[in-house]
């Protein structure tokens, strides 16, 4: 249905208000706020400008109530401009962008006072968002809980395309079947520096193309067309679509004097330039379909709802600004007058600039149906169903934390079955490895529809595939982005929708720092999940370096929204994972990492109360941080060891030798360093954390010199030598592997049982 004259009137004086907002947030953040430390606060206004239009018309004709988008980070000051006009944010935030409390710099769904759907900022993550978000929605309604439905919007920087993140998302198998996805991308062709020489738009539409996605094109508006049909037309065609990006870019900064010098290369051409006046001429270099009320909405209603679709939307960045088609007016800033001269085009003032529409005219009235339509009610929070904490088994023989995850979440089945249904695993391609396969052939395999397991039959076949709607595991490609961009948005069903799950994402122990920045953006953004890392460290010594992580211990101790774990024993596991788990779904909820091991343990080293009181007391410690293993029979031991995850055999072993050579060892299991670290912070007065548990592992009445040893950089344990102020010696990893056995590994990294009792010897 196509706009008729006035709609497209009100459109325009809408779309006029909106260019004006948004640049004037950013001017009075940059020129008028005061700013004592002259640091540069910064906004985009070109980068705005060029998605005004689109944004006009998505918002005041197409948008609907169950819709989502997510803005481009550049085009903040875009967003909370419509969403100003539209009555969801109040006048006195228009002059807080990127001040302290106020508008963020880019749209945040956890700190913007606005409503935003998606949090961005980090570029190509905020892009894939919607997708993970669609397949969380279609997820959430399988457990019988409709959340409605709607298009779920990007509105992407063409820069954005550079990232590989999108085109994993892209090219995985399930975005196929995503017909509520629809990307529009902003193509100005400016990156932050320069005009892009080639952006290749052809090249990237076949890629989308060969993904299965409908491609649809808006490249030039109604004039431009016009100008098609006469005389020379097709020479004017041919002349913009094979003229090189700069040069095109150039003729935006030309007077129509050079316009008629530069662009005509043929008589024909030339005849139909001297046929335009200068006003004609100088609107028709600029005249591309993004900045064309009708062209965008015809692209609106043209998308296939059966699969994803991307929308090219020719634009120019800075469009209707002085700085217009710049090539260095990316994050540029209009002088006082140029803000002044665009005040008197779009009838505003620069004394006033903030006035909004009168209710009883035709753009106020618009916006008031908007609004009306646009506003959603706040979802009915739904609890997650009661976590035990204790599945109550104690695991005996040898075993390892790995295999633990796996039977950890079968046991949950029986014991919880309501809260198991609303556990969601994923994998990158790695189920099987990562000792999920009997959780994998109990609740099945997530999909749309039913599928048929040609393998059922197969005896020798082991992990059953069999794909279901009500299934519960998730297998993406091996692209760790898409994992945690889907951990992600299923981690954020609580605040979306009302709808808690409970996602576990499984992968490699050394990918999770590929991961690390998606996954850390999503907890930024609400998103409540769990990361499991296996296995992990050195101690899968064949692998080699390549496979063996260091870091990630620290990483997860350093991880803002995040409580890490790395249980040593598989009682540790599972009720670091009950606890974990617990904590998602709810507004004062925490993600959680977990470093998990595939080496087997003998599980009577944990010597776990029989008691069910002191049982508690040890899983409460547990599940805190810490807790002491081993203490020796003496007043004050003279020295302690202090052990994480897979190298706790040797930390007992090596204590066994010192107590036989008369030096008293107390053993300390560390779980959470990053807990602990909490805690000695909350005991300074430095934040708000439970102090106890330093008092039950490292009490000041067994004060010693510490040795701290781990399977991971050592400076992960370095600061527990501060809780008591004793000397100390720490043992880790810091150098890449090699692939051997486990004790020649852990002989050339300083982490067997010599090691450790020479570390204590040196300090004593």
């Amino acid at each position: 249905m196509g706009l008729d004259d006035e709609r497209l009137g009100v459109l325009r004086e809408i779309e006029q208000r909106v260019l004006w907002l948004s640049t004037a947030i950013v001017d009075h953040a940059n020129r008028v706020r005061p700013n004592p430390t002259g640091l540069k606060v910064g906004g985009h206004q070109a980068s705005s400008a060029s998605l005004v239009t689109i944004m006009t018309a998505l918002w005041f004709e197409h948008l609907r109530s169950g819709d989502r988008v997510s803005v481009k980070p550049h085009a903040s000051p875009v967003l909370h401009a419509i969403n100003y006009l539209l009555g969801e944010l109040d006048e006195s935030y228009l002059t807080t962008l990127r001040e302290f409390g106020g508008l963020q710099s880019y749209p945040s769904r956890s700190k913007d006072p606005d409503p935003v759907d998606y949090s961005t900022g980090s570029v190509g993550i905020g892009a894939t968002a919607p997708i993970w978000g669609a397949l969380a929605r279609r997820y959430v309604t399988t457990l019988g809980e409709p959340v409605g439905t709607g298009r779920q919007y990007s509105l992407v920087g063409d820069a954005e395309l550079d990232e590989g993140a999108v085109w994993e998302a892209i090219l995985d198998p399930m975005v196929n079947d995503l017909g509520e996805v629809c990307w529009i991308v902003d193509l100005n062709r400016q990156s932050l520096d320069r005009v892009v020489p080639n952006i290749g738009a052809t090249r990237l539409q076949g890629m989308f193309t060969a993904a299965g996605w409908q491609v649809l094109t808006v490249k030039y508006g109604r004039l431009l067309h016009e100008l098609f049909e006469r005389p020379g037309g097709d020479a004017l065609r041919r002349r913009i679509d094979e003229m090189p990006n700069p040069e095109y870019q150039r003729l935006l900064r030309c007077t129509p004097g050079q316009i008629r010098d530069r662009l005509p290369d043929s008589d024909e051409l030339q005849t139909l330039v001297d046929s335009l006046d200068d006003e004609t001429l100088h609107a028709a270099v600029r005249n591309l379909g993004g900045h064309d009320m009708r062209a965008v909405g015809d692209a609106f209603e043209a998308i296939d709802d059966t699969r994803p679709t991307v929308i090219f939307a020719y634009t120019v960045k800075g469009n209707g600004l002085a700085s217009e088609g710049h090539p260095q007016n990316h994050s540029s800033l209009l002088s006082a007058e140029q803000m002044g001269e665009l005040a008197e085009r779009v009838g505003m003032s620069l004394d006033r600039p903030w006035v909004a529409f009168d209710e009883a005219t035709p753009a106020g009235k618009l916006c008031g149906e908007v609004a009306t339509r646009l506003r959603r009610s706040e979802p009915a929070p739904v609890p997650v169903p009661a976590l035990p904490t204790d599945i109550g088994r104690t695991p005996s023989g040898k075993a390892t934390t790995q295999a633990a995850l796996g039977r950890a979440l079968l046991d949950l089945t029986r014991s919880a079955p309501e809260a198991a249904r609303r556990v969601v695993t994923l994998c990158p391609d790695v189920s099987s490895s990562t000792n999920l396969g009997g959780w994998v052939n109990k609740v099945g395999v997530w999909s749309p529809a039913e599928r048929r397991d040609w393998f059922d039959d197969d005896p020798e076949t082991i992990l059953h595939w069999r794909e279901k709607p009500t299934g519960q595991h998730l297998e993406l490609g091996i692209a760790e982005g898409n994992l945690v961009g889907a951990l992600g948005e299923l981690g954020a069903t609580w605040s979306r929708w009302g709808r808690p799950l409970l996602p576990i994402g499984v992968l490699y122990d050394p990918f999770v720092e590929r991961a690390l920045e998606p996954w850390s953006f999503g907890i930024y953004a609400g998103g409540q999940s769990i990361l499991v890392g296996t296995p992990s460290g050195v101690s899968l010594a064949p692998e080699g370096g390549a496979h063996q992580s260091i870091t990630t211990p620290s990483v997860g101790l350093e991880q803002p929204g995040c409580i890490a774990y790395e249980p040593a024993f598989a009682i540790d596991t599972e009720w670091t994972l009950l606890a974990s788990l617990g904590r998602l779904g709810k507004p004062d909820g925490t993600s959680a990492y977990l470093r998990l091991s595939t080496r087997p343990i003998d599980q009577s080293l944990a010597a776990v109360p029989a008691d069910p009181a002191a049982r508690e007391r040890r899983r409460k410690q547990v599940v805190a941080g810490a807790y002491p293993i081993r203490r020796s029979s003496s007043d004050a031991p003279a020295v302690t060891i202090v052990a994480m995850g897979a190298v706790v055999p040797e930390a007992l072993a090596a204590a066994e030798r010192l107590q036989a050579q008369g030096t008293a060892v107390d053993v300390v299991c560390v779980t959470s360093p990053g807990l602990l670290f909490d805690a000695v912070q909350a005991r300074a007065g430095r934040g708000a954390a439970d102090t106890w548990i330093l008092d039950a592992a490292f009490p000041g009445r067994r004060a010693a010199p510490l040795v701290t040893v781990l399977d991971g950089h050592p400076h992960t344990l370095a600061f527990l030598a501060g809780i008591n102020q004793v000397r100390a010696t720490h043992l880790g990893v810091t150098k890449f592997g090699q692939s051997g056995d486990l004790e020649s590994v852990y002989r050339h990294h300083g982490l067997d049982a010599d090691a450790i009792l020479s570390a204590a010897l040196d300090l004593l």
